[in-house]
């Protein structure tokens, strides 16, 4: 079964925020803002890439949207970043509505096959469980009977983490939100053309069977100032807690995320 992942990287269009602009001028300056910018890559860099590049199971596609006004300085780190990434893909789209844009960039990297399509979506400030893949293909395999009818299914693992980085390393608290993006995925027949992009992922159990699987720990969701999420007011805050030794060692087993790393990438940021 093939394995898709979709990271949208600050891409300009119309919709896939909460936040709205008034106009794609008054979006691009908030997309592209320095300050923004740089926290973009410093999560990407010491969340996202590592717990990528550290999968039991290698066999998937990163699919990394972004827009053609993307500023060429940063397009050019993007692609440094995932050059030694052989699942990297990285596709620039004018600005367009956003859940067209992402199904043609989804199914454009998605092999014909009589297998059915595993989906899943993360922020560029999320990260996975180095068996992620493993389990999904596990978990898609065991639902084969089952999918048979149903055109989507969600695959939901639910536990992890809410993640705060900065110069002093990890701060973290645990979750079992159901239907939290980044280690949530769809499995859809090989005749669906639909994508994980083309629904709301909070109403996802209204739609379609969801199997929700729990107990391990599965995934990291960002959370810092610049969360699209959290630009609203009366938004509640999080309290995260700096991460012990014993837990900086969890991290660096489970999700192959250093918080040595973290504070040297954001030493004097």
């Amino acid at each position: 079964m093939q394995v898709i992942g979709i990271c949208r990287f600050s891409y300009l269009g119309h919709g896939g925020f909460q936040v709205e602009h008034d106009d794609l001028e008054e979006r691009a300056g908030f997309l592209y803002d320095p300050a923004r910018m740089e926290e973009r890559f410093r999560t990407f860099e010491t969340l996202t890439l590592p717990s990528l590049r550290a999968q039991t199971d290698g066999d998937f596609t990163l699919l990394i949207v972004t827009g053609d006004s993307l500023p060429a300085p940063y397009l050019d780190r993007l692609h440094a970043l995932v050059a030694d990434m052989p699942q990297a893909v990285i596709k620039t789209h004018a600005p367009g509505k956003h859940r067209p844009v992402m199904q043609e960039a989804i199914n454009s990297v998605r092999r014909t096959s009589k297998e059915p399509c595993l989906q899943f979506r993360m922020d560029d400030d999320d990260a996975v469980a180095k068996v992620y893949v493993e389990r999904l293909r596990e978990t898609a395999h065991d639902l084969r009977k089952f999918s048979r009818g149903h055109r989507h299914i969600a695959i939901d693992f639910n536990q992890g983490y809410l993640v705060g980085l900065g110069a002093t390393g990890l701060s973290a608290s645990p979750t079992q939100r159901p239907l939290t993006t980044a280690a949530l995925a769809l499995m859809f027949k090989p005749s669906v053309k639909l994508t994980v992009m083309n629904f709301a992922h909070q109403k996802l159990a209204q739609m379609m069977p969801t199997v929700t699987l729990t107990g391990e720990d599965m995934l990291l969701r960002g959370h810092n100032a610049f969360n699209d999420s959290r630009q609203k007011p009366g938004v509640k805050p999080v309290d995260l807690t700096p991460l012990d030794p014993a837990q900086e060692a969890l991290f660096r087993q489970v999700y192959n995320v250093d918080a040595d790393h973290v504070r040297r990438v954001y030493a004097g940021a």
